[in-house]
């Protein structure tokens, strides 16, 4: 009888462990994974019609997209101070209050003047700053076992970086029949919609209980995240690693047509391999590092993925033909993605009921990392041109890489 009680055991143990496939996983997860995907259309709207948005403002292309770094300011801001709040308050409730964020902004966004857009680019940093670490850590919270938790959170994660490359084509559509303002209007009225769905479904739920029982103060918070083992290097090498993948792509189409003399029309068809590749290698890499003992290990994946990031920068800028290149750009997604699936891991399994918090950093850190990459590719490119570019990236890997390596298994 004993043995039997033993094996019984046993296998609740394992199943409880278990990681279901990614399927399995969408299908109990699928409210999160369309947030997700809402929380990209506004500004990808924004970036597809600038110049017709420009026009409605009566203002420059250039000084109108410049807005945009309000929406990094305001994510950074926001999401260095809401973080600690994450894991306080019921997840659902925060993804609710992001979302309905993000509907007032993207209905501000269709007013189209001067003012109402620098709202919207507000708004917008500050929304995605809330709603993308709180529903990264509430599909986490669904499963018991660290393996699942990750892979739950990584899957949060390539959905968004999926859309990302789907989102331009499947807007084109629409918006040939209600322009933009109608795309915006309609992300408005989804993202409202959503966020009483998630309201609703957060209504009398608590914080995820804490495994001592307690809830640490605002500040003690952060202390508590700069105690997780290998956290501080982790959250430096993701905003490093963002800082030198979303500066080269701030400078890439520049670089294509300048090298190879790449029209528009063909250069999209490079944004999207640049764009299917981080998904795959973002997919991916999830799913083996949720593989029970995986041949290599997060850590010294994390580190083989920003070596491979440093080859591959330091390679594409001296590339001589198109084919080589487009090998390089396919690589280099495909490495970034990988790194950012190790981190997204890493801090899931290593922070445990702080999840929240520590992926608010996370996402504050990279909102910071988008304008600082964006701002010392351009410093490189005008005091060497491409081989000063190459330079300012591959310093900024270089660095990653070293936090890399104090990140301890």
């Amino acid at each position: 009888m004993s043995t039997d009680n033993s094996t019984l055991r046993s296998k609740a143990v394992a199943a409880s462990t278990e990681v279901p496939g990614d399927w399995r996983m969408a299908k109990r997860l699928w409210p999160f994974l369309l947030a997700s995907t809402v929380s990209l259309i506004p500004f990808t709207v924004f970036g597809m019609y600038l110049v017709p948005i420009a026009a409605a403002a009566d203002g420059k292309v250039a000084e109108i997209g410049g807005l945009r770094g309000l929406g990094g300011l305001a994510a950074l801001v926001v999401g260095v101070a809401v973080a600690p709040l994450i894991d306080r308050l019921a997840r659902e409730l925060v993804a609710a209050g992001g979302l309905a964020l993000l509907g007032i902004s993207a209905a501000l966004g269709a007013i189209g003047n001067v003012f109402a857009l620098a709202a919207f680019c507000l708004l917008i940093g500050a929304s995605t700053s809330i709603l993308g670490p709180s529903i990264g850590a509430a599909a986490a919270d669904r499963f018991t076992s660290p393996a699942a938790a990750g892979r739950a959170a990584t899957l949060v994660s390539a959905t968004t970086s999926m859309m990302a490359m789907l989102a331009a084509p499947v807007l084109a559509v629409p918006g040939m029949v209600w322009g933009w303002r109608g795309n915006l209007l309609a992300a408005s009225a989804i993202s409202l919609v959503l966020s009483a769905a998630f309201f609703w479904r957060g209504r009398g739920r608590t914080a995820p209980v804490r495994a001592d029982g307690g809830r640490p103060g605002y500040v003690a918070t952060y202390r508590a995240l700069a105690r997780i083992p290998g956290a501080l290097p982790l959250l430096a090498v993701a905003l490093l690693r963002t800082a030198a993948f979303m500066g080269y792509l701030a400078y890439l189409a520049a670089f294509y047509d300048d090298r190879f003399a790449l029209a528009p029309g063909w250069f999209a068809l490079v944004w999207s391999l640049s764009g299917a590749s981080f998904f795959v290698g973002n997919l991916f890499a999830g799913r083996y590092l949720a593989l029970e003992r995986p041949w290599i290990g997060p850590e010294k994946l994390l580190v083989l993925g920003v070596g491979v990031a440093l080859v591959s920068v330091t390679a594409f800028y001296f590339s001589p033909t198109l084919p080589s290149t487009l090998v390089l750009t396919a690589l280099m997604g495909a490495s970034h993605a990988t790194v950012a699936a190790c981190v997204t891991t890493l801090l899931v399994r290593r922070s445990g009921d702080l999840r929240g918090s520590a992926l608010g950093i996370n996402a504050a850190g990279m909102s910071l990392g988008v304008f600082l990459g964006a701002a010392v590719g351009g410093l490189g490119l005008g005091l060497g041109g491409y081989p000063g570019t190459a330079l300012a990236f591959a310093s900024i890997t270089l660095v990653a890489l070293v936090f890399a390596f104090r990140v301890r298994g």
